[in-house]
């Protein structure tokens, strides 16, 4: 009799919008409404800008400009995996390979490859909205509803409760490996 391989899923959902619209503020507002209904919530957050958080002279520093692939700094209460990319950019599909299985990632950036989006969305702040190029935006966050045109859902930008209420019911689930 052959084994078959199981084959988990993980739950995702997109947050997008422009700089200074407001999605780390939302995210930060999500993330204790969403542990509070007694789920386990991980995020991504995807920068175009190059960061270290490493600082020169420290061991793991020394460690990555030797040569290490991967450096793994533990701490009493935490750790931070460092991988030096290759000649490849890290993919979304990599990133959460690598990511212990939880029930929702909330994934910030990667905007054009999260199969479910939400636009955060404020006219105030002088930029174009996104959900007039992206089709995978399903809803927009948003302070200005008459802003956001049909057939896309607006939603109120401070209503925490309905937001994490409208993630976990369009969540897309993705196979993992």
């Amino acid at each position: 009799m052959a084994m078959r391989k199981t084959i988990r899923h993980q739950a995702i959902f997109g947050i997008t919008g422009r700089s200074g619209s407001g999605k780390t503020h939302l995210l930060a507002r999500l993330l204790p409404a969403l542990r509070a209904r007694g789920l386990k919530v991980s995020t991504i957050k995807h920068t175009h800008h190059t960061i270290d958080i490493d600082k020169p002279g420290k061991d793991s520093f020394v460690h990555r400009e030797a040569g290490a692939s991967e450096v793994m700094l533990a701490t009493p209460d935490r750790w931070v995996l460092q991988h030096t990319q290759p000649d490849e950019p890290f993919t979304l599909p990599d990133l959460l390979a690598r990511m212990t299985p939880v029930d929702l990632i909330l994934i910030e950036g990667f905007h054009a490859t999260v199969p479910a989006c939400l636009e955060i969305y404020r006219p105030s702040v002088g930029k174009a909205p996104l959900f007039g190029v992206q089709s995978n935006i399903i809803a927009v966050a948003t302070d200005t509803p008459e802003a956001v045109p049909a057939p896309l859902t607006a939603l109120d930008l401070n209503d925490t409760e309905a937001l994490a209420a409208f993630i976990l019911e369009r969540a897309v689930q993705i196979p993992l490996g």
